[in-house]
């Protein structure tokens, strides 16, 4: 009997760093610190919350099936702001929202994949990109990176096979928090068309990004359809994650295969989502530059606070949206550190090993950090908790 496709993946990293919480207590002068999840707590803004009451309480058609690739509003008002922002042309024919940046990931490969062939993944990699490679048949193929966590286009090169189909890119990464330079993203755009590739460029957090104007100008090339596919969360943007909204920008003929897709698996877009990411574009953009402003200079504070650590033996290797990623100093793998940080310094975060191929040594000296949840004062804790940790050093 053959095995599930799920079988062939591993258990959701979240859920399991989860159960190291299990039968321990934190005292009140000492809680935990929870650093494991990219997601904000807080609910959206009282405006937006009384926006989606409303077209609850008011716009029956709310509550029923829409169109499969969105609403038509949307659609256009992604096209629009993301073409804007760009410096290209992008229709709204070219827009597909999802239930969530993960649908639209998981989307895209549906419809550019088969069974038995290979995705190029920057590591350390994001798992649920990895997850869903898996269960679908797919060939993961690790790319390394160095010390600046970023991917090297001719390394990539030298892994491309007759079974390669697409090369995908996080920016600014998760896990690693690196802003990829923009000659970075046009050199894999130009390697993705020169091979008949897809580029999948994951920008969930480009709303977080410390650079002003457009991290990368691949809209400006008139053919980016026929290579380029882009993915956006408005999750994280306003605070949607239990809306689950996401995004997918592609050639019409690449969306007419993602919507066989997301018939089958949601029918259509979560509708009071939709409603609140189309109010948030419309309305929020200031709201939005306070988040971002909120978020760089937390990342402020992170860079503010190495050098205790660095005096410890800690490196950052990389700091940007919601993610700090460190190479830790100790003898033991971050597989076993990152749940005895539960238990000696009230931390729960990420080890590296969750984010590579388990032949891949790097991963057990790396800890990924979350810090979308964790103020200036909550960053100071953190960094003095890590700073106190006396395991065995390497």
């Amino acid at each position: 009997m053959s095995l599930p496709r799920t079988a062939a993946s591993f258990a959701p990293p979240v859920m399991e760093a989860r159960r190291w919480l299990e039968g321990v207590t934190f005292p009140q002068d000492r809680p935990l610190i929870n650093v494991s999840q990219a997601a904000p707590v807080d609910p959206p803004p009282e405006a937006l919350r009384r926006h989606i009451a409303d077209v609850a309480l008011n716009l029956p058609e709310a509550h029923l099936y829409g169109p499969v690739l969105g609403l038509p509003g949307l659609r256009e008002e992604v096209a629009t702001q993301f073409g804007t922002a760009y410096g290209g042309e992008i229709s709204a024919a070219q827009v597909a929202v999802t239930a969530g940046c993960n649908q639209a990931f998981c989307a895209a490969i549906t419809a550019t994949c088969g069974e038995a062939d290979e995705v190029i993944l920057p590591v350390p990699w994001y798992f649920n990109h990895k997850m869903w490679l898996d269960m679908m048949g797919v060939k993961a193929v690790p790319l390394r990176t160095g010390d600046d966590l970023l991917p090297n286009p001719e390394a990539a090169r030298a892994l491309i096979t007759s079974r390669t189909r697409a090369i995908v890119l996080v920016t600014p990464n998760n896990p690693g928090g690196v802003e990829y330079p923009a000659a970075l993203v046009r050199a894999f755009y130009e390697l993705a068309r020169e091979t008949g590739l897809r580029l999948i460029v994951d920008e969930t957090y480009r709303d977080f990004d410390a650079r002003s104007g457009a991290a990368h100008d691949l809209f400006a090339d008139p053919d980016w359809p026929e290579t380029l596919v882009q993915l956006y969360s408005f999750s994280k943007a306003y605070r949607l994650t239990g809306h689950r909204v996401g995004a997918m920008i592609a050639s019409e003929t690449l969306l007419s295969e993602v919507e066989k897709f997301l018939d089958t698996v949601t029918i259509c877009p979560n509708q009071l989502g939709q409603h609140a990411a189309l109010w948030g574009m419309q309305n929020l953009s200031q709201w939005l530059s306070g988040e971002r402003a909120e978020i760089l200079d937390r990342r402020a504070a992170i860079s503010e606070a190495m050098p205790a650590l660095e005096a410890e033996g800690w490196h950052l290797m990389g700091v940007g949206a919601y993610f700090a990623y460190l190479r830790h100093p100790f003898a033991m793998s971050s597989r076993d550190l990152a749940p005895a940080l539960v238990r000696e310094a009230g931390v729960l975060c990420l080890p590296g090993t969750m984010f590579m191929p388990e032949d891949h040594a790097a991963g057990g000296e790396q800890l990924r950090i979350a810090f979308a949840n964790v103020d200036r004062a909550g960053i100071a804790a953190l960094f003095d908790r890590l700073a106190a940790v006396s395991f065995e050093k390497r």
